[in-house]
């Protein structure tokens, strides 16, 4: 499922924008010369100082000059907000003084390698290990410091083992490949002079059989690991480790969901736990794993078709809504609100389609090519695509200047959601008018690849999976800017958007990988939608006190879960609701197919719509929710709004209601 690189023959203008980073502060010289990740989960590590802390499951990990501390993290808990505290319980450098900063020397899907290369420290910090594995690469006397006191310290008889107890209640065990000297004081361990590999865990519980199974893989350490799309609806996880036995590894609750679905080769440890934000992280031993998801298929059109008898309210709207392109040209240059347009227009298309409302379409296709030609051409005045060589990526021209133009767009936030929605005026437009397809498939490529690439190959102009996340299986949004509490995402439909419009244009240009690639990070992205941003009622993935407040996520971070958006506050239901269906599109059936949730949901939202000054396109989406089961309650709501979001439509919220189904009352 490797995108087809010779589609990649189109560069954007190449600009040198003043507002980016600079890579080589932390990256080694022999990664720099290629695109490099710019919303990964260990971004914190390359920005700034590079000593804001990262989730690395199950560990808090920060990096500051030439220390390393580990956290495992406690949960500070209300209503609108959980969070997970760090607090260096454990801080490993040399004992030798050090003025050297840390380097990535290697990163993979599923790891990074941060080296301390002043204190001969090199550490494979790989997601989901239960011990954080660290190669002393030289003879090197080392320190361990804990803001605790020290109330036990023990080793077994060859002095390769060693438990430490803590007065905040923490065991932890450290692992040595050859014997090492230890000594210690109330909150200091130290060592002669050692080299080889050592490995520190967490004792979860004081259950003896935790124990025994950190012993027990204590020598297998895996030091990279990759997520490899071979096949639709697959991932398998394969890691490269060194010493003998076994791998162990944690999985999120997601992971088990997904292995139970594959062929694998792998022992579940069901008590070996550790809490984490994202649900508990279960114990899994193998080397590798297969994860396998349900299939979703893409269509352009409604699953079940419209009724019949609907068909002249919709057109009614239709003729009216392709009426207005002709008279409302775009007046912003903001690449986010005019891919909103774009799609919004590309909407009205495939309506007219499903309808044989074929008279409409010329314009919709002539409002099409004058919007997003210029873009593709290099001619839109005011803003546009270029291509940033330091990273390997498109920004826009007002982003190549101005941190805060395009919301991001010019440091690498939103691209997926941005670009996805040029893609999907592409992919219609593609699927009207082939030739119009061939003349711009380079430059609609570039625009798919700069998010999408899943090749790993170092010719690439693209870093690989841009914004999609193949350990949590969702993406995120956050770009180049540093955040304590790591990357976040807001809307997960403009993500899940994003990969079916890239599977649509697929389609449109017969290419099968890209829809492959594009329906399986679709159909991933929705599982993480339903898991991390879908909050039910009853379930216990998040503390009682904050999913009894809440029915669906504001901000999702790596280290938070937030029920305030960027642009409104958690009072504002309708925003929360709405700012995770838009696009209203086909794949929106798929995102919220649980119609038990879907009431949950609206029950909670629809209070909000009393509060004063509501906008109207807001309530658009609660009432198409309220479709999926209350269909003439939301008609009529529908029919009484006096506007609509600016990517949403009459027509398209018709179109919605209209193909709800027999009757829509469930």
């Amino acid at each position: 499922m490797a995108m087809n690189q010779k589609n990649t023959s189109f560069i954007f203008p190449e600009t040198n924008s003043t507002v980016l980073p600079d890579p080589s502060n932390f990256f080694s010289p022999n990664l720099v010369s290629n695109p490099l990740p710019t919303n990964s989960f260990f971004q914190n590590f390359v920005l700034k100082n590079g000593d804001q802390p990262e989730y690395i499951h199950p560990y808090l990990i920060k990096s500051s000059n030439s220390s390393l501390s580990l956290s495992y993290p406690f949960h500070s808990v209300n209503s609108a907000v959980i969070s997970q505290v760090f607090n260096p319980d454990l801080t490993i450098s040399s004992q030798q003084k050090s003025d050297g900063k840390h380097i990535i020397s290697s990163y993979s899907d599923l790891s990074v390698t941060l080296d301390i290369p002043s204190s001969n420290l090199s550490f494979f910090l790989v997601r989901g290990s239960p011990f954080l594995t660290v190669s002393v690469t030289q003879p090197t006397p080392l320190s361990i410091t804990t803001i605790h006191a020290i109330l036990s310290f023990s080793s077994d008889k060859s002095h390769t083992k060693f438990t430490f107890n803590f007065n905040n209640g923490q065991t932890w065990l450290l692992y040595a490949s050859s014997p090492i000297n230890l000594s210690h004081s109330l909150s200091e361990i130290t060592s002669k002079a050692f080299s080889g590999i050592i490995r520190i865990a967490l004792l979860p519980d004081s259950d003896p059989k935790n124990h025994e199974v950190l012993d027990m893989y204590s020598s297998c350490y895996p030091v990279s690991g990759d997520a490899v799309f071979r096949e639709p609806f697959c991932v398998e996880y394969k890691w490269k480790k060194k010493g003998s036995d076994a791998l162990l590894l944690l999985a999120h609750p997601l992971h088990l969901q997904l292995l139970s679905n594959g062929d694998n080769d792998v022992t579940i440890l069901d008590d070996f736990k550790y809490t984490s934000i994202d649900g508990d992280l279960v114990g899994v031993v193998g080397d590798s794993w297969n994860l396998k998801t349900d299939h979703v298929f893409i269509t352009w059109y409604s699953t079940e078709g419209i009724k019949e008898e609907s068909h002249d309210e919709i057109v009614s709207a239709l003729v009216n809504d392709v009426e207005g392109l002709n008279s409302s040209a775009i007046t912003t240059t903001s690449s986010y609100f005019y891919g909103k347009l774009i799609a919004r227009a590309a909407r009205l298309a495939l309506i007219a389609e499903e309808l044989s409302s074929l008279d409409v379409i010329p314009k919709v296709t002539k409002f099409l090519k004058e919007t997003i030609e210029p873009w593709l051409e290099g001619t839109f005045k005011g803003n546009g695509f270029l291509h940033d060589k330091k990273w390997g990526g498109i920004i826009t021209k007002q982003g190549s200047t101005d941190t805060g133009a395009d919301f991001g767009f010019g440091i690498y936030n939103d691209h997926h959601y941005h670009l996805g929605y040029f893609l999907y005026g592409i992919a219609v437009l593609v699927k009207i008018d082939p030739a119009w397809g061939r003349k711009y498939k380079s430059q609609a490529y570039s625009l798919m690849e700069d998010f999408m690439t899943s090749g790993t190959k170092s010719n690439s102009n693209y870093t690989r999976l841009r914004c999609f996340d193949p350990y949590l299986f969702h993406s995120w949004a956050g770009g180049l800017t540093e955040f304590t509490d790591g990357r976040n995402q807001e809307s997960t439909s403009e993500a899940v958007s994003a990969y079916y419009s890239a599977a649509l244009m697929g389609l449109a240009y017969g290419d099968t990988s890209l829809v492959a690639l594009g329906s399986t990070l679709t159909a991933l992205e929705i599982l993480g939608a339903n898991m991390w941003w879908h909050v039910k009622e009853g379930e216990n993935l998040y503390e009682e006190e904050f999913t009894k407040e809440n029915r669906i996520m504001g901000v999702l971070w790596a280290n938070k879960r937030d029920s305030g958006l960027w642009f409104a506050p958690a009072e504002w239901r309708e925003c929360r609701l709405g700012i995770n269906l838009l696009p209203l599109m086909p794949i929106s059936e798929v995102l919220f197919s649980n119609v038990d949730y879907v009431k949950e949901l609206v029950k909670w939202t629809l209070p909000s719509l009393d509060r004063d000054g509501v906008g109207e396109g807001w309530k658009g989406f609660v009432y198409a929710l309220e479709g999926t089961y209350n269909n003439e309650s939301a008609l009529e709501k529908i029919k009484g709004l006096k506007g609509f979001d600016d990517g949403n439509s009459l027509t398209n919220l018709l179109w919605w209601i209209h193909s709800r189904g027999e009757g829509g009352d469930k």
